[in-house]
C-alpha cells in the first residue's frame, strides 16, 4: 500500500512520501492563483477551480480566499456557496452535498496527529527530509445544510441532511439530519421543523 493509499484509507502515513508534497504544492499554487483573482474574473476563476476541484459539481461558488491541501479529495454537490476564508484539509475524503451554505472562516479538518509527543514530533530521514506521522478521518456533510461563521468540523464527522450548525461551533461528533446544533463541543439543541418557516417566504 502506498503512502497516498494509506492516507486516503485513514491509516498512519508519511506525508513526505509518494509524491504527496508535489500534490500539495500544486493545490497550494492553484489556491494562491484563485485567491488573487477578482470576483468579476469569472472565466479565470472557473478554469482554476476545475483544475483544483475536479470533483465539484456545477454551481459551486467560492468567495475566497480558499485553502485546501489536495483539492482532488473534495467532492462538492451542486449550488454550493462558501463565504470568506474557507479551509478544507482534505487528507481524507471530504464529501459535501447539494445546496450547502458555508459562512466565513469555516474549516473542515480531516488530519489527526498522535496525542503523544513521542510519536507526534517531526523526524528526519537519512537524506535530511523532515517528516511526521499522521492519519486522517473523512468528513461528510449532507444536502441542504448551513454551516454558520467560524464553524470547525473535525475529521470523522458526518452532518446529516438539512442541518444548521451555529456560529463558532466545533463539531466533534455526528449530527443527525434536520438538527439545529451549536456549541463547543457542538450539541443538538433541537430539530428543525415547519414551525421554523418564515412568514415572508413562500
Amino acid at each position: 500500500m502506498t503512502e497516498r493509499e494509506k492516507m486516503l484509507a485513514g491509516k498512519v502515513y508519511d506525508a513526505s512520501a509518494d509524491g504527496l508534497p508535489d500534490l500539495r504544492a500544486k493545490a497550494h499554487r492553484l489556491c494562491t492563483e484563485f485567491n488573487a483573482t477578482l470576483e468579476t474574473e469569472e472565466d479565470k476563476r472557473g478554469e482554476i477551480l476545475r483544475e483544483l476541484l475536479p470533483n465539484a459539481a456545477d454551481g459551486v461558488y467560492l468567495q475566497g480566499p480558499f485553502y485546501c491541501d489536495y483539492g482532488e479529495n473534495i467532492k462538492i454537490g451542486k449550488n454550493f456557496y462558501a463565504n470568506f476564508n474557507f479551509t478544507v484539509l482534505d487528507c481524507c475524503p471530504v464529501e459535501i452535498g447539494d445546496d450547502v451554505f458555508v459562512g466565513p472562516n469555516v474549516s473542515l479538518l480531516t488530519p489527526v496527529h498522535p496525542f503523544r509527543w513521542q510519536q507526534r514530533n517531526a523526524r528526519v530521514k537519512p537524506d535530511g527530509t523532515v517528516f511526521d506521522y499522521e492519519y486522517a478521518k473523512p468528513i461528510k456533510i449532507g444536502n441542504n445544510c448551513w454551516l454558520a461563521g467560524n464553524v470547525t468540523v473535525i475529521g470523522g464527522v458526518t452532518i446529516g441532511d438539512g442541518c444548521v450548525i451555529g456560529a463558532g461551533s466545533v463539531v466533534t461528533r455526528d449530527i443527525p439530519a434536520n438538527s439545529l446544533a451549536v456549541g463547543n463541543p457542538c450539541r443538538v439543541i433541537r430539530q428543525i421543523t415547519d414551525n421554523d418557516n418564515l412568514d415572508d417566504i413562500d
